[in-house]
């Protein structure tokens, strides 16, 4: 399972800052968190970035591996 970490307004959405997705892909994760967690999730992840073992990942075609970690990062203001 992959694992989903969320940060700010992320976590604040998902009402948790960690959890496990089974997903084949991106995109089948992002629509299981969004199914999850409802429409507030939905807006903060249309502005958030979302990285893929540090790298920064928009293809909701990327494949993951079982053992995946992402992490949701909303804007932040400051520096």
């Amino acid at each position: 399972m992959a694992t989903v970490r969320y940060f700010a307004a992320a976590a604040e959405a998902a009402g948790t800052t960690i959890e496990h997705v089974q997903a084949d892909d991106l995109g089948a994760l992002l629509d299981e968190i969004v199914q999850r967690h409802g429409r507030e999730l939905a807006s903060v992840l249309e502005r958030s970035s979302v990285l893929h073992e540090g790298q920064y990942v928009r293809d909701r075609g990327v494949s993951l591996p079982s053992d995946a970690v992402l992490d949701v990062l909303p804007p932040f203001a400051g520096g």
